[in-house]
């Protein structure tokens, strides 16, 4: 049986992702400028603001939450489904599938994290670009381009060139789902799949 310490530990786990859900399907809808602590309180069905504030110290901490829950939760997706590739081409095709896949199944994190990377200063003035997320997420695009050219499956290449196409082919699709709502995503990652299979591959 829990002690009382725990059982408020695991009821304060499930209010913050109650006001997260909130605060991701109010900025998802509304945008970034326009998700106030009320229109997120009211989303959340809490009847004061003072329960936001009572878990995060203000928006600064909310976002911050916001962007390392989805990150987690993207992480979580793409280390399942990169953990059996068999070489660096199959390695390639499916971080391009997987990444479509998550944007796909989580529309609303997604166009959430666009606004607020679009729209969000701390009160420090600092944007909310993860600068070294951005490297980590090259790197390792970076690691399997080298892998591939060391086995001899790709050609010669600068890699960071090709990791920054391959990862911005795949930013800009929340901006295309805007625009083009009813996109086929599955088709849109076998044609990223196979350009970039292309792109790469040693002749043969």
């Amino acid at each position: 049986m829990p002690v009382k310490g725990e059982s408020r530990s695991v009821t304060a786990n499930a209010r913050r992702a109650q006001i997260l859900t909130a605060t991701i399907e109010t900025i998802a809808e509304l945008g970034y400028g326009q998700a106030s602590f009320a229109r997120i309180a009211e989303r959340a069905g809490l009847s004061s603001t003072r329960l936001i504030s009572y878990h995060f110290a203000g928006k600064d901490e909310l976002i911050s939450a916001l962007i390392a829950d989805v990150y987690a939760d993207m992480g979580r997706f793409m280390a399942e489904r990169m953990a059996d590739c068999a070489d660096a081409r199959d390695a390639l095709a499916t971080y391009i599938r997987s990444v479509v896949a998550y944007i796909a199944a989580h529309r609303a994190q997604m166009q959430a994290l666009m606004s607020v990377f679009l729209g969000y200063r701390s009160e420090s003035g600092a944007s909310s670009y993860d600068a070294d997320s951005e490297r980590e997420v090259l790197g390792h695009l970076q690691g399997i381009l080298r892998a591939g050219q060391e086995s001899g499956a790709f050609r010669p290449f600068d890699t960071f060139v090709m990791a920054a196409t391959v990862q911005r082919s795949i930013d800009g699709l929340p901006f295309l789902l805007r625009t083009a709502p009813d996109l086929d995503l599955e088709a849109y990652a076998e044609e990223l799949a196979e350009l970039f299979d292309r792109a790469t591959r040693s002749a043969p």
